[in-house]
């Protein structure tokens, strides 16, 4: 069995500030990487103890370079850098039986802790073929373009109900509540930890249960932007469509292909 695991860090326990704890430049910074290493450590465990054979973990926030590569569970290779044709994504292919989001959160407008979509200072609103999505669905989906089901998804209580309403096969591991966008009732790292190898375990041997989700084609991506001028900068893309003066739309057969017209839109938006 070979497991992908996508990693963020806003939703791992103890995570609730962008100041202090996402950024480079945050004073606590450091403590949220040993954090965020810990918490994949331990669905790696947990893909170790289901039977996985390999497991690929892609660091999935910001830089893309978080994850501590000395501290990480030694059964796991680490895709790490940016930029990356698949962003949070990078190294999915058709070879792996099973996806895992750690460390994820809500999509922005909604109170999770640290929510966003992609971009917190351009995005207001994503979705695909009309269906509002987060970085849960918009990752699901590139997933699902290779034929793989995402069987776990971590963080907090928001983005698990995120995950349930859109894929309603899938395991949930709640490590924190949220309180407000920068406050949560966080599980202390070892029952964290814990509880992520226990649903590791629990979603890979639910396997044959999990089912795929991919949006048909032609795919859609439409982006709301949090003013005009961005939007105006975005529809400068070739085949892209403005539909209205914040909103930009683009289109294509391919799932992928359209993702990355996506990625790009956001792009030229800054």
């Amino acid at each position: 069995m070979k497991v992908f695991i996508s990693c963020d860090i806003e939703g791992v326990s103890g995570v609730v500030d962008a100041a202090l704890h996402t950024s480079p430049e945050g004073r606590d910074y450091g403590r949220a990487r040993e954090l965020m290493t810990g918490e994949a450590n331990a669905v790696v465990e947990g893909a170790v103890k289901a039977g996985a054979t390999e497991i690929v973990v892609n660091d999935a926030h910001g830089p893309m370079t978080n994850l501590l590569i000395e501290k990480l569970h030694p059964a796991a290779t680490l895709i790490t850098g940016s930029p990356k044709p698949l962003s949070m994504m990078e190294g999915i292919d058709s070879s792996f039986d099973a996806a895992v989001f750690v460390g994820y959160h809500s999509r922005m407008g909604t109170p999770g802790v640290l929510s966003h979509t992609i971009s917190g200072g351009r995005v207001a609103n994503v979705w695909i073929n009309d269906i509002l999505v987060g970085e849960t669905g918009i990752n699901a989906g590139l997933a699902g373009h290779f034929g793989v089901p995402v069987v776990l998804v971590c963080g907090d209580d928001v983005v698990a109900q995120e995950a349930k309403e859109l894929l309603p096969h899938v395991h949930t591991a709640v490590v924190k509540h949220a309180i407000t966008r920068n406050s949560a009732k966080c599980l202390p790292p070892d029952k964290a930890r814990a509880l992520l190898e226990q649903a590791t375990i629990e979603a890979l041997k639910g396997l044959d249960k999990a089912k795929v989700w991919l949006p048909p084609s032609p795919v859609t991506f439409k982006i709301q932007f949090k003013d005009a001028g961005q939007a105006e900068y975005a529809a400068r893309m070739p085949y892209a469509e403005m539909v209205d003066p914040t909103t930009v739309s683009f289109t294509a057969e391919d799932y992928v292909a359209a993702f990355k017209g996506m990625r790009a839109l956001i792009g030229l938006a800054g």
